[in-house]
């Protein structure tokens, strides 16, 4: 290929043969064609002759679709040196201007992956070229939106605006929204005219206009207020219209329509809530419309199963369209809303919202069979607050306590109580999920339990809590272990929350209950549970009632840090220490198992500052132990010198983590030694054991001055005071 260019007629025809070529069956012919491809990209014209191949109706539509998605890749990698992913060189002048040219008439393609390829090439031109190199770009792109006559030019156009709308600047954005809105409103406004997708991207591009004058509400408060105020209340009646029906079963072009209306609504109440409260009330019926007749769809769709949600489903942009992330978002602008002070009077019937938020947090069809087969991901989506309607619920109710204080802990006790007779009505009916509500109605009471300590001690909530807690105790910790296994592990958990607030002979009932979770045959959600609920409790039972049972305990807590995974280890280890921490006789006599399986667990995650220092914590919890700092001393003395003795082939972290624990367990004083009669034969009894350890430290720095010297100066201060005092 010569260097005056590929763009003539006849290389046309040559690079339509090599694009025919690439999708050859024969790898020979197949890689040969994908190198001539390479090899031509370098050369003046390549780019052009792409572009001309791509809006030829001529060319079968598989080989456009490869010349435009060559063409996307040349405009990403030969459009503007310096940019992240440029490779050289660098497309001339004159190619430039000849693509600019040819791409606009793609736009309007009666073929979607054209459109979409173009408008992609298109949107990265412009951020480097428009307006200064290509000033009339946008009067293309308006005037395709503005034409009723071709639906393709719509589409292309509204496609390409939805992919650089974002990265419109302060200087580029204002002149353009007074022309853009209102060409905006007029697709969104006319569903016989546009399908739901095409008003759907319309939203797109006016979110991210709004979004953009949000940022720059700041500095030009006046200024924006000036291009938003004319436009709101078209807009807010518009949204209204969307939002009015009742949600669809099976509909995610609705639902993804919806998510955009309240997209742009969370911006306004963010950014424009002096100007919109006004003209707000046109939408807070159709919201609450929306709200009731969506929690109808979701309990059928997502938590029965009974209909289809669309989970995983993606349009072409890669956009959520589920079920799931419609009613997300529909909480995340109640929750910018409550937060809002000109906006959270929205609120004018908070029992209701209460209400159907604790109907929305149930479980999943999804989550429950997600959950039963891997446990450590039920761990670490509750405690690593995954994103989903479950918890955006639980964030709206504190939300709500949090702005309305008391009468939103009233309005949340009185819907728990209704949702708990409700799930007893369902249990009796036979409906197989009665359960979730249940379970979500205590999850609800137990996400503000410390407020509803404060409200019930200061005279100020109906809510009786020992009943609730007896009927805890009772109906959901008195069934056979197999049944309704979340809601079992949901009421240890809120025997964790209500522990502070119960009294002992209440608490020693709920450890029993919990004691039990742990056998080896009750399934993982009561044992997380248990786990959760005995590291609370520990400290209101009586040393008399806790240590006949430590034993197993701490058997099964040991068989647990053998099989829990780094979501569950952190419970595990936090129970363990409370266990260990609760009784000294009991401790002493599980020292032996309990230490090697911690110490593994240091030695295995000793990189993980969190585990690692939950270990080390258990660890030190055990030294304290009277008559367990011997053998402690013991099992890791040697593990210590072989860490220390081959310094160069241990891990990252292992020798800061092994100082750690060397200091760890240097901190003692002379008198807190103890003779230990059962460990009278073990030699390290016939000495000080605080003199020893000291010994250890000074040989250790003595045996080897440059590797001493290299680690010392990798402590941190706290370790470099806790050596020099051992060997001073």
């Amino acid at each position: 290929m010569e260097n005056t260019g590929i763009a003539e007629a006849g290389q046309l025809v040559w690079l339509t043969n090599v694009l025919k070529a690439t999708l050859d069956t024969n790898p020979g012919i197949r890689v040969a064609a994908e190198d001539a491809l390479k090899n031509a990209s370098i050369h003046p014209g390549y780019g052009v002759a792409l572009a001309k191949v791509t809006v030829s109706k001529e060319v079968p539509i598989g080989l456009r679709q490869l010349a435009a998605v060559l063409l996307k890749q040349y405009v990403k990698h030969h459009w503007q040196a310096g940019e992240k992913d440029f490779l050289p060189p660098e497309a001339s002048a004159q190619d430039k201007a000849l693509i600019r040219g040819l791409l606009p008439q793609a736009l309007e393609d009666p073929h979607g992956k054209i459109r979409t390829a173009v408008g992609m090439a298109i949107a990265t031109i412009a951020n480097s070229d428009w307006p200064e190199e290509w000033p009339d770009l946008m009067n293309y792109l308006l005037g395709f939106i503005s034409d009723r006559s071709d639906i393709n030019r719509v589409h292309g156009a509204l496609r390409c605006l939805a992919l650089f709308a974002g990265d419109l600047d302060d200087t580029l954005l204002p002149p353009l929204v007074p022309v853009l809105f209102p060409a905006l409103h007029q697709i969104v406004a006319q569903p016989t005219m546009y399908d739901a997708s095409l008003r759907r991207r319309a939203l797109i591009v006016l979110h991210s206009c709004i979004s953009t004058l949000g940022v720059m509400s700041g500095a030009y408060k006046t200024e924006t207020r000036a291009l938003m105020a004319p436009m709101l209340k078209s807009w807010l009646q518009q949204f209204a219209l969307i939002l009015s029906p009742p949600v669809p079963s099976e509909d995610p072009d609705d639902w993804s329509l919806r998510t955009e209306v309240l997209k742009s609504l969370q911006q306004i109440v963010t950014n424009f809530a002096n100007i919109a409260t006004t003209e707000f009330p046109v939408v807070l019926g159709p919201l609450w419309q929306t709200f009731v007749s969506g929690y109808k769809v979701y309990d059928s769709a997502c938590i029965n199963a009974d209909e289809e949600s669309f989970g995983g489903l993606a349009d072409s942009d890669g956009s959520d369209q589920s079920l799931e992330a419609f009613t997300i978002q529909l909480f995340e602008f109640l929750l910018t809303a409550v937060g809002s002070p000109r906006f959270r009077k929205i609120v004018q019937n908070m029992e209701d919202l209460v209400y159907y938020t604790i109907g929305y947090m149930q479980m999943t069809e999804e989550q429950e069979q997600t959950w039963s087969a891997d446990p450590n991901q039920y761990v670490a989506d509750e405690d690593d607050v995954t994103f989903s309607c479950r918890l955006s619920g639980i964030l709206l109710l504190e939300e709500l306590v949090e702005t309305f204080e008391d009468k939103a802990l009233q309005a949340i006790v009185d819907a728990v109580q209704k949702r708990i007779v409700e799930a007893a009505q369902a249990k009796a009916a036979g409906r197989k999920n009665w359960w979730k509500l249940r379970e979500a109605a205590i999850l609800a009471v137990g996400t503000v339990a410390g407020s509803l300590f404060e409200a019930q001690s200061g005279g100020k909530m109906s809510f009786r809590l020992e009943p609730f807690l007896d009927s805890i105790r009772n109906e959901d910790l008195g069934q056979g272990i197999d049944q309704c296994s979340f809601l079992r592990g949901r009421a240890l958990w809120a025997a964790a929350k209500f522990a502070p607030a119960m009294n002992k002979a209440r608490s020693e009932q709920f450890f029993y209950a919990a004691v039990m979770g742990l056998a080896s045959d009750v399934p993982p959600p009561i044992k997380i549970g248990a786990c959760r609920a005995l590291a609370e409790l520990f400290p209101n039972v009586d040393p008399s009632v806790l240590q006949p049972h430590l034993s197993l305990v701490f058997a099964s807590l040991g068989a647990l840090l053998q099989e829990a995974s780094d979501e569950t280890l952190h419970l595990v280890l936090e129970t363990l220490q409370a266990a260990v921490r609760a009784n000294g006789q009991a401790s002493a006599a599980a020292e032996s198992t309990i230490s090697p399986l911690v110490l593994n667990v240091w030695a295995k995650h000793v990189s993980d500052p969190f585990i690692s220092i939950d270990a080390l914590e258990i660890l030190e919890a055990i030294k304290e132990v009277p008559g367990c700092l011997e053998p402690l001393a013991a099992l890791v003395l040697p593990v210590l010198a072989t860490i220390f003795a081959n310094t160069s082939q241990q891990p990252v972290g292992m020798i800061a983590g092994a100082l750690d624990l060397l200091t760890m367990l240097l901190k003692i004083e002379d008198g807190d030694y103890q003779e230990d009669p059962v460990a009278a034969t073990d030699p390290l009894n016939q000495i000080n054991l605080s003199t020893h350890l000291r010994n250890f430290m000074k040989q250790f720095l003595a045996k080897d001055p440059v590797t001493s010297e290299r680690l010392f100066q990798e402590l941190n201060p706290r370790q470099k005071s806790a050596v020099q005092a051992a060997i001073a």
